[in-house]
C-alpha cells in the first residue's frame, strides 16, 4: 500500500464523538512507552503526525487520522504505566473499552509489544481479554532494531509458547522498527487486504 495522504481528523474522549463508521478502521494500542506514536509516523511516512514524547502516557484521547481518503488509522491511549492519577488511568480504561466494544467498523486492533521484554502480565491480560471478547487483533513487536535477530526470535518464541498454552494458534503478528522501517510494508499490506472485507 502506498500512503499518499494522511491527515488528522479529530480527538475524542468517548466513542460518541468519533467519525461516522462509514470506512474501515484500524487502531493501534499498547503499553505506555512501547513506541506507538513512532510506529504510526513510520507507517504513514510523516514524522510529526502522531505526537511522540519522552514521557509515557502522552496519548490520552482517541485520535483519528484519515488515510488515503478511504480508511481510518486510530491512535488509542496506552494502557499500563503512565504518570497520571488512578482516576485518570481508570478513565483511559473506560475510553479503551468503550471504543473497542463500540466501533462496528473496527477491522483490526494492532497490539504493540516491546520485543526486548519477556511476556508482561499486563500485555497477556489484555490479549486474553481481546480473545475472550472476540475482538479481531494482531500483535506488533516493536523496537526490533535494539536487539540481535537471535534474541528477537528467542523472545518471540517465548511469547508464542505462553499464548499457545491457551490458544490453538497464534494471532497474526509482525516484527517492526520505527527506526529502520522493519515491518512497515507487511503491516500496510495486511491493512490493505483486510480493509477490503469492510
Amino acid at each position: 500500500m502506498n500512503i499518499k495522504k494522511a491527515v488528522f481528523v479529530i480527538s475524542n474522549k468517548n466513542v460518541k464523538g468519533c467519525p461516522a463508521p462509514s470506512m474501515p478502521e484500524f487502531a493501534f494500542i499498547g503499553r505506555s512507552n512501547v513506541g506507538k506514536s513512532s510506529l504510526i509516523n513510520c507507517l504513514v511516512g510523516q514524522a510529526g503526525l502522531a505526537k511522540t514524547s519522552a514521557k509515557p502516557g502522552k496519548t490520552q484521547l482517541i485520535n483519528h487520522f484519515l488515510i488515503n481518503d478511504n480508511w481510518y488509522l486510530v491512535d488509542l491511549p496506552g494502557y499500563g504505566y503512565a504518570r497520571t492519577s488512578k482516576t485518570t488511568r481508570a478513565g483511559f480504561a473506560d475510553i479503551i473499552n468503550e471504543y473497542i466494544g463500540g466501533r462496528s467498523n473496527l477491522i483490526c486492533l494492532f497490539v504493540l509489544i516491546d520485543s526486548r521484554l519477556e511476556p508482561q502480565k499486563i500485555d497477556l491480560h489484555f490479549i486474553r481479554w481481546l480473545g475472550s471478547n472476540e475482538i479481531p487483533f494482531a500483535l506488533v513487536f516493536t523496537k526490533t532494531d535494539k536487539l540481535k535477530p537471535a534474541r528477537i526470535n528467542e523472545n518471540i518464541e517465548t511469547y508464542k509458547a505462553e499464548l499457545l498454552k491457551e490458544w490453538a494458534q497464534m494471532p497474526p503478528y509482525f516484527l517492526s522498527s520505527a527506526e529502520d522501517g522493519t515491518g512497515r510494508e507487511e503491516i500496510l499490506n495486511y491493512i490493505d487486504v483486510a480493509s477490503k472485507t469492510f
